[in-house]
């Protein structure tokens, strides 16, 4: 095959007039595509051929004389309709994180639409052939039998590219995510409507525009208000020669067109993308501007616009003396962006490139090899490292900004306007203009588009391999992304029993059930739970008294089969229900942990005598446990003093929330307490949720220095996927109430990484393989000491905060794991902000939140997003030395010193902060 075919040499949207293939595939190939269009699927087979060749990647094994059976509705397919070379990166990287999930099609005959079951008048997309890709860059060509239903779409609807028809048709109205649309493409590719969004809605600076259009142009707000953008709407432009000449003059004598000294005169529309249809003239010439204007008005169409603009030089800055005598031209420096849609569908920039071409002519894609920002504003002038940095953060906040507002304004179009109720734009390429404006550095946007830019940054990427560069993040985020919408489309519409509703602070349970379209049926002790409203089956069942578990579960199972349920997934979130759904889960033969393995880390004794019989491995799980021993009784006391040491903490076996945890110093204060605890604390309905169902047995456990953290993981198969690591703040001695968080963790990531492959090595030595897990640590000079297992999700704002912080979503997480599926989670996730918070006592804190209005306050700062604020009990749960916190206050800033200021100075003015409450104190770790 001939070199230009591989991603390195062949880019189409480098080049802004994509090159057409003849449809004339190499005569003694191979046909893997003869099926009724043997040109376009043998020309894109060999395409992919030759672009693995220069990967150094194996070719395509051909398969498709055996069948693959067995897809079925938890099997995960994201299917790339079109060019093989466009997304090769994307779904090498896609096969290597979920083998055989990414699938390409390179024929409309390799894939039929079929009514959608689930979505009336829209349509699934069946693949019954497609090349599957898996680890190590290997790809195979398959038949599927039955075919294949995608579970996300995307492709290259790119206008005038030789697929763009069949990939527009089959990608159209479909039930599943669809990751753009034709028509969504074409509103890219469109530089008015664009313009019109950045200027109006993200509020960049735009180059100055004055557009010309004919009729209504419904695309378009009816009063186009933007800065730098107006708009002239033309009946017939034959008859309003007058009206053109004095809108050109107003325009190139307006304020907005001071700053420069030339403009160009073009056809504007996706229609005319890649074309060079401009002029470009002086200002001072204005009749042959307004003639140029009304030359292109003549054959207008209602979907085309005529663009008059200002040429926006590039910022001109001080550089070294020349190293040769020879002239230096003038040059212009165009800066390329890609954004992704990434977790919980917020933008995310995914890499920059740069092109450089002379100044008198616009520097467009494919006029040049890219290169990188760091050195194009090097080779500027830009010489401090600083001033790089802060333009470099400056870009990825203007970009996102830009994708945003696109976002925004996509999703008031109606679906047709769309193409689907379910496309979206998910990928983004935004270019920018490096100018100068009143003597300071402005990044002026001039245009999005589709696909063009996303070539651009591969191009980019492959270029620095060749050179030593290490692999970048782009195939990895895109990858991510889709594989991650994939997802939240596969667990709609799935059955899932969850045993136990807790309270307010699980209330964000409901909201994301509806959101992933997930059919909740709640087995719930209490038959007046709120939730017995949000769920689509309520099952009330009385399991408080949790020694009888294996009872309960007996019952439960009748219960759901009686009502003809049949979940996919049984899984519970509330800590006292964690064994009773491992339980159900074996007795309805569904995925889930062995019950025996969640007892071990439900009990707090039994989790560390346990691990202290671990001794395989490097380190042991022995080494993270910590001395205990189980009380009943006043002659426990006794007992446990011999292996116990003091200072030592005396708490509930089977406690959640830092209820009845305490210092003890000597026999004495361990005897002291324990009689109160007994005494005070005897069942459920002392103080429910805290696990008294279960007893009250108490250990005794040696007190361990150093700080605490709580590491979050998420295991599926032995494997870990996904891990989180927050810290504490320092305790109220001699309880140990919660204080204060923060995330990410102040720690180092070697010290991090202690942490987290302590939390995995305790899960699985008790024989937690799959779920979601809230480990508790501490980290001492001598490495990470075990405190407690939560088998299950982390509870208080841990969800919350890690989702508005990282992106992923445990609940979802919890949810795929349940199902038997794999989640795709960041693998080198990013910190997007640091929060801090600060727990709020009822004791402390009541008469400032409620008669003092700080509540309200905060709700309010809440709804205009400069707080998070959780609330973990509708009152004051507990009393005196059993209290929980009733909420948790957050502020998030762009370095954790901010967002501690931040929270300090709120405390101080709400009156939060006290002398017996010394928020600056428990602070103090944050560093």
């Amino acid at each position: 095959m001939p070199g230009r075919a591989g991603p390195g040499a062949r880019c189409p949207g480098w080049q802004e007039e994509e090159e057409i293939p003849d449809g004339e595939g190499p005569g003694d190939s191979e046909d893997p595509g003869d099926s009724g269009d043997p040109g376009c699927a043998t020309h894109a087979y060999e395409l992919l051929q030759s672009a693995l060749c220069q990967e150094g990647l194996p070719r395509t094994l051909d398969r498709s004389a055996e069948p693959r059976t067995g897809f079925g509705p938890l099997d995960m397919t994201v299917c790339v309709l079109g060019s093989p070379t466009a997304f090769l990166p994307v779904l090498l990287e896609g096969g290597t994180r979920c083998p055989g999930a990414m699938v390409l099609c390179l024929s409309p005959t390799w894939a039929s639409r079929v009514p959608s079951e689930t979505s009336p008048g829209a349509w699934s997309l069946l693949l019954s052939r497609g090349v599957s890709f898996d680890v190590g860059g290997h790809s195979t060509l398959d038949t599927f039998v039955p075919p294949r239903r995608a579970n996300y779409v995307t492709g290259t609807f790119v206008t005038g590219g030789p697929e763009s028809g069949w990939v527009g048709e089959l990608a159209g109205d479909l039930d599943c995510p669809t990751g753009g649309s034709v028509p969504l493409a074409r509103r890219l590719e469109d530089p008015l409507v664009t313009r019109w969004v950045l200027a109006a809605h993200a509020g960049l600076p735009v180059p100055p525009t004055l557009a010309f259009v004919l009729g209504p142009r419904g695309d378009l707000p009816r009063e186009l208000v933007a800065p730098g953008v107006q708009l002239v709407r033309l009946e017939d432009p034959q008859d309003q020669e007058k009206l053109v000449q004095e809108e050109v003059g107003t325009f190139l004598g307006g304020t907005a067109m001071e700053p420069y000294s030339q403009v160009t005169v073009r056809l504007a529309g996706w229609r005319w993308r890649g074309t060079d249809a401009r002029s470009t003239h002086r200002k001072e010439e204005g009749v042959a501007v307004a003639q140029a204007v009304g030359a292109r008005l003549r054959g207008l169409r209602e979907e085309d616009s005529v663009l008059l603009e200002a040429l926006v030089p590039t910022a001109r800055l001080p550089a070294p003396p020349p190293r040769s005598p020879a002239p230096r031209l003038p040059v212009a420096l165009r800066i390329c962006t890609l954004v992704c849609r990434s977790w919980g569908d917020r933008p995310q920039l995914c890499q920059v490139a740069c092109a450089v071409g002379r100044a008198e002519v616009p520097v467009r894609h494919g006029a040049t090899l890219p290169q990188g920002l760091d050195s194009s504003l090097q080779q500027w002038g830009v010489v401090a490292p600083g001033q790089r940095q802060a333009l470099a953060t400056r870009l990825r906040v203007a970009a996102e900004a830009a994708m945003a507002a696109l976002l925004a304004t996509e999703a008031e179009l109606s679906p047709q306007q769309r193409g689907g109720t379910r496309a979206r734009t998910d990928i983004l390429g935004v270019d920018f203009l490096l100018a100068c404006v009143d003597d300071t550095l402005e990044l002026v946007a001039l245009s999005t588009n589709s696909q063009r830019c996303l070539e651009t940054c591969l191009l980019a990427e492959a270029m620095g391999r060749a050179v030593g560069e290490p692999p970048g993040d782009l195939p990895r985020l895109l990858a991510e992304a889709m594989l991650h919408r994939a997802q939240c489309h596969l667990v709609e519409g799935k059955d899932i029993l969850l045993i136990g509703a807790g309270g307010i602070s699980k209330s964000f349970v409901w909201e994301a059930a509806r959101d992933y379209g997930l059919r909740i049926h709640l087995v719930e002790s209490d038959p007046e739970h709120f939730a017995a409203e949000l769920v689509e089956t309520f099952l009330p069942y009385d399991s408080r008294e949790h020694r009888r578990d294996e009872e309960h579960a007996e019952r439960v199972t009748e219960l759901v089969r009686a009502r003809g349920l049949r979940p996919h997934a049984c899984l519970s979130y509330w800590d006292d229900c964690v064994v009773l759904a491992a339980l159900v889960c074996q007795h309805l033969g569904l995925p889930g942990n062995p019950p025996a393995a969640v007892r071990v880390a439900k009990q707090k004794s039994r989790t560390h005598q346990h691990l202290q019989r671990c001794h395989r491995g490097h380190p042991p799980p022995s080494a993270f446990a910590v001395p205990c021993h189980r009380l009943q009784s006043h002659q426990d006391v006794e007992r446990a003093v011999g292996t116990v040491p003091f200072p030592a903490v005396a708490k509930l076996e089977f406690g959640a929330g830092g209820v009845g945890v305490r210092l003890v110093e000597n026999t004495e204060q361990c005897h002291a307490h324990a009689t109160q605890l007994w005494r005070d604390l005897r069942d459920d309905t002392d103080h429910p949720g805290i696990g008294l169902g279960w007893g009250n047995a108490m250990l005794l456990m040696e007190y361990v220095p150093g700080t605490e953290h709580d590491v979050d993981v998420v295991i599926f198969n032995g494997r870990l996927v996904g891990a989180w690591v927050s810290d504490n703040g320092p305790t109220r001695v001699p309880a140990f109430l919660e204080t204060a968080a923060c995330l990410p963790s102040c720690l180092p990531a070697d010290r991090q990484a202690q942490l987290v492959r302590a939390a995995l090595r305790c899960c699985l030595a008790c024989g937690l393989r799959d779920g979601v897990f809230n480990v508790e640590l501490k980290l001492g000079p001598g490495g990470p000491r075990l405190l407690e297992i939560n088998p299950r999700m982390g509870g208080f704002y841990l969800r919350d905060w890690i989702q508005e912080v990282y992106g992923p979503d445990l609940l979802l997480a919890a949810v795929l794991v349940a199902l038997g599926v794999s989640p795709v989670l960041p693998a080198r996730p990013i910190a997007r902000t640091h929060l801090v918070g600060v727990m709020c006592l009822g004791s402390e804190h009541g008469e400032v939140l409620g008669g003092g209005g700080g509540l309200e306050t905060l709700r309010v700062l809440q709804g205009r997003g400069l707080i998070r604020l959780n609330r973990l009990f509708e009152a004051a749960a507990g009393a005196g030395a059993y209290e929980e916190p009733c909420l948790s206050v957050a502020c998030d800033g762009g370095t954790r010193a901010e967002a501690t200021l931040r929270l300090l100075g709120l405390c101080q003015a709400l009156g939060i902060d006290s002398p017996r409450y010394p928020v600056q104190h428990f602070l103090s770790h944050f560093k």
